[in-house]
């Protein structure tokens, strides 16, 4: 639900009543209640876990607690992440693209440490803002989410997103979920009947405090007047579990991060809790309250629970304790910073209540703006990421935003600066260094390689540097710094360059004997080297990964069967025939750039150039 902007719902109500139900003689009362237990034995202890390091020891002493991404020891090696369900009251942008992307990037990189992934997104498709917008195109409210939730599909599948499961909350299978953890909750006693009046922002789709708005009661967000409503809902207790949430944090303080984001869920539960509306009187377009036709549920007591209901398998039976045993509990929640207090807070309370583990991990970024403003229609300065995508590519678009963003914090997006950092990275350190050196190979060693890359880089320095940069982008990628992988994996391409510069292996060609052979090794060292680097950046750029691989003498099959553990030096065999060099990834050329070359080749065809030979080098 990354589309929806929401704030302190939890301050926003005005209780005029409050009517418990009466559900004492129920019997399944006490025994959910009785499964219940609180604070860290929601998680896994963190004794039980170990951080999941790549080809490098678990010498480090980083933990749960420092970002790592952990598993539980002797568990199934699954890995369960979660983009949001993201709102289909309009198509897709590049916030929702962006989240995508970065689980795309773990998602990958969790696979190629052999991990069983589950990699969850989909569509929230309920609520009173959907049956407007649904309405206002002539449609009905089935038609119009059909027709968003598929153009979510068909970007997911422009950008190489690899998802496991794709969930859409109108899923009957969903429905059925959402009403018995309902009523599973219902049975432990934390939903009662109340009314309430107040302020209501309809995009927002909640109560705002009179305080929080602008002139003429506008929403902040929306700049939109909030309508006054009374309505008889039902509430969820959220302040019964304020001391549980609080004891949670201070034993795991790596259920939130980054860790500023742990800050502020610390702050609003310290600055206490308050029970909040979980169904809607005047909102047709939902799942009715199980007993009560006349309510729904509330959009985010649905769509949260889109998570475990994704688990379920298409022809399975749809029952809450099935989904939970497929997979709960997730191991990562990866969301937007405006919707963190639903993630963080909302979220673990329902869990508790149902009796039902949290998450491991809760992961907020931040937001992204264009030449340094707010993305907005009224200021024409949208950012639609299908036409990125059909302008540069798909690994252009990924690697921009996983690379120009520190991720976790806010990020800007301009046109110079992806194009010349795309340039730069991808087209020059990584295209440039490949095409040379299988240039020089197949003129000089028949496209064949000399040796095993092994033998050739005996006592060499450049192996032990690479060894460590790719040890190095392993522990950022499990403490999702992704921005500071992609630039580790980059410093081998760099280093790569600077070492077929300062060996010269086209001078090498030309002395012969001891100098040849030399030479010969020194391109199997870089050549190692682009295999390795195609395995270390295959979570970030895939279909660039695959063209190095398969100029590498790979078939596609073969990429597809890598791990992590290849990643090791000396994959490469001696009489390993190299694929013929074409370009991997082609220069972007601006305007400006299109222009001067358009003029200097006008320019030279009024000139006879001298004719001159020069080897094959940089």
């Amino acid at each position: 639900m990354a589309c929806r902007v929401q704030h302190s719902i939890q301050s926003s109500f005005w209780f005029l009543s409050s009517t418990p139900l009466r559900n004492s003689l129920n019997p399944r009362r006490n025994f959910f209640k009785n499964r219940i237990s609180f604070g860290t034995e929601l998680f896994f202890s963190s004794s039980s876990r170990t951080a999941l390091y790549c080809t490098c020891s678990s010498s480090s002493s980083g933990g749960d607690k420092d970002g790592f991404l952990t598993n539980e020891v002797g568990g199934d090696d699954s890995f369960v992440l979660t983009t949001p369900l993201y709102y289909v009251n309009a198509p897709p942008h590049m916030g929702s693209a962006y989240t995508t992307i970065a689980a795309d990037a773990i998602a990958r990189f969790q696979r190629l440490l052999e991990k069983k992934v589950i990699f969850i997104t989909g569509t929230d498709e309920h609520g009173e803002k959907i049956a407007t917008a649904a309405a206002a195109n002539g449609s009905s409210p089935n038609e119009h989410c059909d027709v968003v939730s598929q153009a979510y599909k068909s970007l997911w599948k422009d950008l190489d997103i690899s998802y496991d499961k794709f969930i859409r909350t109108t899923d009957p299978k969903h429905e059925a979920v959402v009403t018995e953890f309902y009523s599973r909750v219902l049975a432990n006693g934390d939903i009662y009947r109340a009314d309430y009046e107040g302020l209501y922002c309809v995009n927002c789709e909640e109560y705002k405090d009179e305080k929080d708005l602008l002139d003429d009661n506008c929403c902040p967000t929306h700049l939109k007047p909030c309508v006054k409503r009374k309505e008889d809902n039902y509430f969820f207790a959220l302040s019964k579990y304020q001391q549980q949430l609080e004891e949670v944090l201070k034993q795991n303080p790596g259920f939130v991060q980054p860790s500023y984001r742990l800050n502020e869920v610390q702050g609003w539960i310290k600055n206490g809790l308050k029970d909040f509306s979980i169904s809607r009187a005047s909102v047709d377009w939902g799942i009715a309250v199980p007993n009560d036709s006349k309510q729904t549920i509330y959009v985010w007591f649905d769509a949260l629970l889109g998570y475990v209901s994704a688990l379920l398998e298409d022809r399975e039976l749809a029952s809450l304790d099935t989904a939970i045993s497929s997979g709960w509990p997730a191991s990562l929640h990866l969301i937007g910073k405006d919707i963190l207090r639903f993630h963080a807070v909302y979220w673990p309370a329902m869990l508790m209540s149902a009796g039902i583990g949290l998450p491991k991990m809760v992961f907020g970024h931040g937001f992204l703006t264009k030449d340094g403003m707010k993305m907005g229609k009224s200021l024409g300065n949208t950012l639609e990421p299908t036409d990125l995508v059909q302008r540069f590519g798909s690994d252009a678009v990924r690697y921009f935003f996983l690379r120009e963003v520190e991720f976790g914090n806010d990020g800007d997006y301009s046109e110079e600066r992806f194009i010349r950092m795309i340039n730069a990275n991808l087209a020059n350190t990584i295209g440039n260094l490949l095409n040379r050196t299988l240039g020089l190979l197949k003129k000089n060693c028949q496209s064949t390689l000399a040796v095993d890359s092994d033998v050739a880089a005996e006592g060499n320095e450049f192996k032990a540097a690479v060894e460590k940069l790719v040890e190095k982008a392993c522990v950022h990628y499990q403490k999702l710094e992704l921005s500071a992988a992609c630039e580790t994996v980059l410093e081998i391409g760099n280093a790569g360059n600077l070492y077929i510069d300062g060996q010269a292996p086209w001078t090498l060609f030309k002395q012969g004997g001891t100098a040849f052979e030399t030479a010969a090794k020194d391109l199997v060292i870089v050549l190692e080297a682009m295999r390795i680097i195609s395995i270390a950046l295959s979570p970030i750029t895939p279909r660039l990964s695959l063209k190095i691989y398969s100029q590498l003498g790979y078939t596609e099959e073969q990429f597809n069967a890598v791990s992590w553990s290849d990643t090791k030096w000396g994959g490469l065999k001696a009489g390993q025939v190299m694929a013929q060099a074409t370009p991997i990834f082609a220069r972007i050329e601006d305007g400006t750039e299109a222009e001067t070359k358009s003029a200097t080749t006008k320019k030279v065809k009024k000139e006879k150039p001298p004719k001159s030979k020069s080897p094959v080098e940089a």
